[in-house]
């Protein structure tokens, strides 16, 4: 250990102890500024690297026709692809609210679409909220 550290003197270098846990501690010669650096750098791009788990959302309406179901399935099955959670939501207005047991069959045909395009599960079921139904939904 002396050796090292009058080596990194001699240098005008620092000695920097790489990891706590080796049984002879294990260390380097450079410059602290730049160890650190490096440092943050490797933390940024790990966290890059983790994205995903995002909550996106799918807005289902009331009177939509079925191709239009199809092209919301295939926009939900590429955000299930990408790793994200995804929302579905069908406001209610007027109306609409008293015809929740129709609501519940549009959001089923659209369940039944995206189940022919991937595989999912329900991280949260159908639920009655004030304006709407809505639903998470994830990769399995």
């Amino acid at each position: 250990m002396q050796k090292a550290l009058q080596e990194a003197r001699e240098r005008n270098l620092d000695l920097i102890q790489v990891t706590e846990k080796a049984d002879p501690p294990v260390c380097k010669i450079m410059d602290y500024g730049k160890f650190i650096y490096q440092q943050q750098k490797k933390e940024k791009s790990a966290v890059k690297k983790q994205r995903g788990g995002e909550l996106k959302g799918v807005r289902i309406g009331f009177n939509m026709a079925q191709h239009d179901l199809e092209v919301r399935a295939h926009q939900a099955e590429k955000f299930l692809k990408a790793g994200n959670k995804v929302r579905i939501e069908m406001r209610l207005r007027g109306r609409e609210k008293a015809l929740g047991n129709v609501a519940k069959e549009k959001i089923s045909k659209f369940l039944e679409v995206l189940g022919t395009l991937t595989v999912y599960k329900a991280e949260r079921d159908l639920k009655r909220e004030p304006r709407g139904f809505t639903m998470i939904i994830s990769k399995v």
